[in-house]
């Protein structure tokens, strides 16, 4: 009898599992549960959809369950919750969310592929209607058809986040009214401070209005149970729309009363093969941990990149392969209006927090040469060791070309780079791509220069 793979989960880290196994092994039995009613979709996409530059939602399902029956022999259930794992018999309890009914399935090998969740607060009102979060296709459909009906000209977003922040520039592209409401003293929490405040300044400039350090306390709707505004510590806001974008929280309850280990970041705690300290029984994606590269320290950094990495890295160990999922250097991109904004490494209040003893450097400069038409101004910020002069981290703001430049730092940090390493690459150069002298490398030299406190 062929051996049963069972997959909780059908996002990104699941459905890898699944087509990866298939590949690697076309007699296996693979059989995936999932809660929602699409798999396989894309929520980083979520914003676009909103915003009208992904025009169908159809655009945002990879593949359906048809598809993965068709194409793989892989079974894929929509609406089933399974309930409860028994690791002992190495069963499965499972709910079919349609017909009210339970079954139990055996596996030989379980994939726990949960994800996250949205995190709502306790917030008087958060269950009014109009209230939104922005998690899966049908949040997006929800909130896109509410727009589209033209009863909605104010919006509050509760969030400055990633999502928060490009959720906003697509409500201020629908022509909507965007206020965004953060409880810490600045958007995008991730990057620091004095990066932030250039993004900030320009979403201003664009017509956002943008409340830090200031948190919600109550949501009022009117005799239909609609939303009409806001009461922050500070203000009162009206709106005819909320979005809830606050952040997540790992889907770990199942796995956590299974037995299986959860690790210091509140996740569930895999070695580099994916495998959890049960046999048989491995996870990946949003639900798990990771180790940080440059710390090797757990971290939880949910995305989508990283589950499906994770997602390959579990399929080729179940499958009998080797492999190892070395671990995240918190590599982030967004677009926000015109600005790029990305981050990898540690910040400067990250390397603070963790006790390094760092030196940092902030410059602004030009993404092609200074001469060449349509060049982009860019500021970049990064961080290296004293001691060592290994770099920690790096952080761009700017309308240039800022992806190429961050996944330099990212190599860079994956080599265990110093500052000289980086230095001495041999960039491609020509003034429709960069200076003579490539920006990072002006950073990375002025960092040294700082170091050794000489001129460049």
């Amino acid at each position: 009898m062929n051996k049963h793979l069972v997959i909780i989960g059908a996002v990104a880290a699941g459905t890898k599992v699944a087509s990866k196994v298939r590949r690697e092994d076309e007699n296996i039995k693979i059989t995936l549960y999932t809660k929602d009613e699409h798999i396989s979709y894309a929520g980083c996409g979520l914003p676009y959809y909103i915003s009208d530059d992904v025009k169908s939602k159809a655009d945002l399902v990879v593949r359906t369950p048809d598809d993965f029956k068709a194409q793989h022999n892989i079974d894929i259930n929509i609406k089933h919750e399974v309930t409860h794992i028994d690791t002992s018999s190495k069963e499965i309890y499972v709910k079919d969310l349609v017909k009210n009914t339970e079954f139990i399935v055996n596996y030989d090998t379980l994939v726990i592929a949960t994800g996250a969740r949205p995190f709502i607060p306790p917030i008087e009102g958060k269950d009014l209607k109009y209230v939104f979060n922005l998690r899966n296709v049908n949040d997006a459909v929800s909130i896109k058809n509410l727009i589209d009906s033209g009863n909605v000209n104010d919006v509050v977003i509760i969030g400055g986040g990633l999502i928060g922040m490009e959720t906003a520039e697509a409500f201020h592209k629908r022509g909507l009214n965007v206020t965004v409401v953060e409880l810490i003293d600045q958007i995008l929490g991730p990057i620091d401070k004095d990066m932030a405040d250039i993004v900030e300044e320009h979403c201003v400039q664009k017509g956002l209005t943008i409340l830090t350090s200031d948190g919600v306390k109550k949501i009022v709707g009117n005799s239909a149970g609609e939303v009409t505004k806001i009461i922050t510590n500070n203000a009162e806001i009206k709106t005819d729309m909320v979005l809830m974008s606050i952040g997540v929280r790992p889907n770990i309850e199942i796995a956590k009363e299974a037995g299986i280990e959860i690790g210091e970041t509140k996740t569930i705690k895999v070695n580099s093969r994916m495998q959890t300290n049960i046999p048989d029984i491995y996870a990946a994606g949003d639900c798990v941990e990771s180790m940080h590269i440059v710390t090797g320290k757990p971290v939880w950094i949910p995305l989508g990149s990283v589950a499906n990495k994770q997602g390959r890295v579990a399929a080729i160990n179940i499958t009998g392969g080797e492999a190892e999922f070395p671990g995240v250097a918190g590599s982030l991109i967004v677009k926000v209006f015109d600005l790029n904004v990305a981050k990898t490494g540690l910040s400067e209040k990250e390397a603070l927090k963790l006790g390094y003893n760092y030196e940092v450097v902030t410059i602004k400069g030009k993404d092609k040469a200074g001469y060449y038409p349509g060049n982009k101004n860019m500021t970049i910020k990064l961080l290296a060791e004293k001691e060592s002069q290994k770099i920690l981290g790096c952080q761009i703001v700017g309308e240039g070309q800022v992806d190429k430049r961050i996944d330099v730092i990212v190599m860079a940090l994956t080599s265990n780079m110093r500052l000289d390493d980086l230095i001495n690459i041999d960039f491609a150069y020509a003034p429709p791509y960069s200076s003579a002298i490539e920006i990072i490398v002006v950073a990375a030299m002025q960092l040294q220069s700082k170091m050794d406190k000489v001129s460049v």
